[in-house]
């Protein structure tokens, strides 16, 4: 039966200037994401971020109408999404961007049914535009898109091994952790992801696995289904 893997980037993860999209890290990221799609038994869905060009919640604290600013994030999340699209398709990935706000011109939008259907043919699905919705992360969003599209674990990349008992750049004696349950991740704040994604994953028992990106090799890896960073389940 094939794995279905749901891969969550953030914006700052396609770049390596800090704001719009880097070249050299999106081609790397949908380089490794079509080694892995190599495998016949494996179906990548993908939710990316926008905080590379704005975030609301920042927005918001400048003035911006709270849901006019989170509006504004959904759609540099479609930017990401195109500029993801183009890479993965260079790399002769097809390629699907669905999103939850209507810009017919550019995507499709998203319909749970279509969305698997383009996964049973062996494409490659981008989610853009959150969950449609203000006040909701595009961690949201990657976890209810996993739960819907029946996704088998959500990755959820980023730029530390994986979750640590503290802050690591804080504390030097924070300790890593190979494996944590939903509950703990609420109870001690660890902020993997917000409470709202955490919470949803574990109602429909969705593992997490948080591992860096960055490390070479990584993505492949973690899509492969190898233990890498730490693995969030019940």
């Amino acid at each position: 039966m094939k794995r279905r893997y749901l891969l969550k980037l953030s914006g700052e993860a396609l770049t390596e200037q800090g704001w719009g999209i880097g070249g050299a890290r999106v081609h790397m990221v949908a380089e490794q994401i079509a080694k892995a799609m190599q495998d016949p038994d494996l179906s990548v869905a993908l939710v990316v971020g926008g905080g590379n060009f704005l975030r609301g919640h920042e927005l918001s604290e400048q003035g911006v109408e709270r849901v006019t600013a989170d509006y504004m994030g959904m759609l540099a999340t479609i930017i990401n999404g195109l500029g993801m699209q183009s890479a993965l398709e260079k790399q002769g990935i097809e390629t699907r961007v669905l999103s939850a706000i209507n810009v017919d011109d550019v995507c499709e939008p998203f319909i749970r049914r279509r969305a698997i259907r383009h996964l049973e043919k062996g494409r490659a699905v981008i989610f853009v535009g959150g969950t449609g919705n203000p006040y909701f992360s595009t961690d949201s969003a990657a976890a209810l898109r996993a739960v819907e599209i029946g996704a088998d674990r959500v990755l959820k990349a980023t730029k530390v091994k994986g979750i640590y008992s503290d802050d690591p750049e804080k504390n030097p004696d924070a300790e890593f952790l190979e494996q944590v349950s939903f509950t703990e991740v609420l109870q001690k704040d660890l902020r993997v992801m917000d409470s709202t994604a955490i919470s949803l994953c574990r109602e429909n028992n969705l593992p997490i696995v948080v591992f860096n990106m960055i490390e070479e090799g990584n993505i492949e890896s973690a899509l492969r289904g190898d233990q890498i960073g730490t693995l969030v389940k019940r």
